[in-house]
């Protein structure tokens, strides 16, 4: 059935591409709440305790962020599953996502504790680097079971079940909320612990929310059509295999992306506590404003996979299309809010002067790359649900390690041996230049081959 673009067909894909992103948005928001309650908690302890988070959080941010990339092929998987009415095969997938998850997050937490080894080379305060290090050795006990909670989220969401997560995710920041009160501050007669008690909070809530995401699967009838655990079963390894060569390259891509910000943390902590401070706070913002376009890319999986299983590529690149405008769209007024309220968003999070005017300069450049933040995670989603994963993994790589940071060290940095450097280092300023420069690039490549692919695919069928 072919898809015009009448007001009438965007408002109907358009409301029911909502009805599954918006309880991924507060889910979403929920999630990255703990990070602002982190940040937030600790920043009206120490600038030391807030650096150490602001540290240990870069390395806990790509690892998580990269275990879920390579988790999300369970997403287009059940997606085409359900399009193609074949529920039978979904619990099977499901459970070998479980094993995925297993490996996956064995190795991703020997990768965070390894990685702790680079604060070593970061020229940072002895206490800034034992406590930063020590807050990811904590926190990394979270990562399999964030892996096995990220493969059942990704289930409950193509089969359209978005509300279930969004509950999840607001008792988990309501607890981290709560354990970090009690730990960050030392009430209640506990030790305070700072930066630490993040760290415990964080690794405690992950943990809770796999344990509560098991439960409602096995209590809600909305699953007994693909119930998952209703057998044990071994690993059956082409089945892992062929997850794992759809799922790396969605993780790579994330990694790609996330790395560059994290490295970017890592590199601007040479310029003093307050300036990565205030790159931290500014960050933390501008990943709270991205959960929007993310929470759309989500729900756009599942309608662009559905869309495929059912063996109607028209409809999957009208989805595409109408999801991309409404990503884009949010971004539009975000980068406005950033603008107009941007030292208000920083008094927000730090009574300190210094951090605060840092901070408010650079939700400048938070604003400048919305719209290509939006349009990227938008196009980079909506391929996904075509089962491509390869193409966009090459353009981020490209457009964040070929360009971004590149470009980030040099005005950053300032080395001396290129002859076109600044004559001064413009320290976080020439970093965020070159993060605005990658995301731009990428966001340009990736509409354009989502374009190139949707329409093939569509012709194909025609």
């Amino acid at each position: 059935m072919p898809y015009t673009f009448t007001l009438s067909n965007i408002r109907k894909e358009a409301s029911a591409l909502w009805q599954l992103a918006w309880p991924v948005l507060i889910g979403q928001l929920a999630t990255v709440g703990m990070a602002v309650a982190d940040v937030a908690m600790t920043g009206h302890t120490s600038a030391a305790e807030l650096a150490a988070v602001s540290l240990g959080a870069s390395v806990w941010s790509i690892i998580l962020v990269t275990v879920n990339g390579t988790m999300m092929a369970v997403n287009t998987v059940v997606a085409h599953q359900v399009g193609a009415g074949r529920f039978d095969q979904i619990p099977h997938s499901v459970r070998q996502s479980l094993w995925k998850a297993v490996g996956v997050g064995i190795v991703a937490a020997l990768a965070a504790n390894l990685a702790t080894l680079l604060f070593d080379h970061l020229q940072l305060a002895p206490e800034v680097n034992a406590r930063a290090s020590m807050f990811v050795h904590i926190v990394s006990i979270g990562l399999l079971p964030f892996a096995a909670y990220r493969a059942l989220y990704g289930y409950s969401a193509s089969i359209n079940q978005t509300k279930p997560v969004m509950v999840i995710a607001i008792i988990g920041l309501l607890v981290n909320i709560a354990v970090n009160w009690v730990l960050v501050f030392g009430n209640l007669g506990f030790p305070k612990m700072g930066a630490l008690g993040c760290a415990v909070a964080t690794g405690t809530v992950v943990w809770l929310d796999l344990l509560a995401i098991v439960l409602w699967i096995r209590i809600a009838p909305a699953y007994k059509a693909s119930y998952p655990f209703d057998k044990w079963e071994w690993p059956h390894w082409p089945e892992v295999w062929n997850m794992l060569r759809l799922g790396v390259p969605i993780g790579v891509t994330y990694f790609a992306e996330v790395s560059v910000f994290g490295a970017v943390s890592l590199l601007v902590a040479r310029f003093g506590v307050v300036t990565v401070s205030a790159h931290q706070i500014a960050l933390n913002f501008a990943s709270l404003t991205f959960m929007v376009p993310l929470s759309f890319g989500i729900g756009m999986i599942a309608r662009v996979g559905q869309a495929l299983g059912e063996g109607n590529p028209q409809r999957a690149r009208f989805a595409s299309f109408v999801g991309l405008w409404m990503s884009t769209g949010f971004a539009v007024l975000s980068a406005l809010f950033i603008a107009i309220f941007r030292h208000q968003i920083a008094a927000a999070y730090t009574s300190d002067a210094a951090v605060q005017e840092m901070c408010a300069h650079l939700l400048l450049f938070a604003a400048l790359f919305q719209l290509s933040d939006a349009a990227q995670v938008a196009a980079s989603c909506a391929i996904r649900g075509y089962k491509v994963t390869r193409g966009p993994m090459v353009i981020q790589l490209i457009a964040f390690w070929g360009l971004a940071l590149p470009v980030g060290c040099v005005l950053g940095l300032a080395p001396q041996w290129l002859p076109f450097a600044p004559a001064e280092p413009m320290s976080a300023t020439g970093f965020w230049i070159g993060l605005v420069l990658g995301l731009t690039v990428a966001a340009v490549l990736l509409t354009a081959y989502l374009q190139r692919l949707s329409r093939q695919r569509a012709l194909a069928m025609a």
